[in-house]
């Protein structure tokens, strides 16, 4: 990334604002490599604690990843709650990646992965069609003890919007800068904090544009009636 030696400094400040602005964060750690895969898809589009919710109506209505990849994608928008575009993006993806894992590996399982090493992994992860940056490498920091800071879009705006990565950066060169700025230990730390941030500032900004347009003065009919009155003259 352009100016790495830039925004550097900032990053380190920025991770040293959050751990102070927000509660200690709980490492999260998938057992099952294909469940971190399932929950990045969901969660890539929906805020945790609504990703969270989602992962475990998945749980509780199907038998197992399998029968998830052979539903219908009404059925999976349907149990995801609602039939919004990330309801739909989620379950389009879900089928997709679950397919294609089940086309390469002839079974609906990645836990062989664990066994050949990080980078054969997570180029093996790459291959997977309709996998996303974003769920490989939350992937390989929840399951695989890979070294990656998963970027949401909303993280990259923030990022970009709070001039702690160059506007015209790629989400893999901001990726594979955060990697080298932040250490693996604090991988998972840094991702759930900052990716708090970024929900916590569009949320807020959201409330602000509404609170703003009510408070505007509704003119159209003051100048309508006295167009009127005119007209009348």
């Amino acid at each position: 990334m352009k100016n790495s030696k830039e925004y550097s400094g900032k990053i380190q400040q920025l991770y040293r604002t959050l751990t102070r602005k927000y509660p200690k964060v709980l490492p999260v750690s998938h057992e099952d490599v294909l469940d971190a895969v399932v929950y990045g898809m969901i969660c890539a589009e929906l805020p945790e604690q609504a990703a969270d919710a989602a992962m475990k109506r998945f749980r509780e209505y199907f038998v197992d990843w399998n029968e998830l990849r052979v539903s219908r994608t009404e059925e999976v928008i349907e149990v995801l709650g609602k039939d919004t575009p990330a309801s739909r993006n989620i379950a389009s993806t879900i089928m997709k990646v679950l397919g294609g894992i089940f086309n390469e590996y002839h079974k609906v399982s990645l836990e062989g992965l664990k066994k050949i090493g990080k980078r054969p992994a997570k180029q093996a992860l790459d291959k997977i069609d309709g996998i996303s940056r974003f769920v490989v490498d939350y992937c390989m920091l929840t399951s695989l003890q890979g070294h990656a800071v998963p970027l949401t879009d909303k993280m990259v705006e923030y990022l970009k919007n709070n001039d702690l990565a160059g506007p015209e950066a790629t989400e893999q060169e901001i990726g594979g800068f955060l990697a080298k700025q932040i250490s693996a230990k604090k991988g998972y730390e840094f991702y759930a904090l900052l990716r708090h941030e970024s929900e916590s500032s569009v949320s807020t900004k959201a409330k602000r544009v509404k609170a703003t347009a009510k408070k505007k003065p509704k003119t159209t009919t003051r100048t309508t009636t006295k167009t009127k009155k005119r007209a009348k003259k």
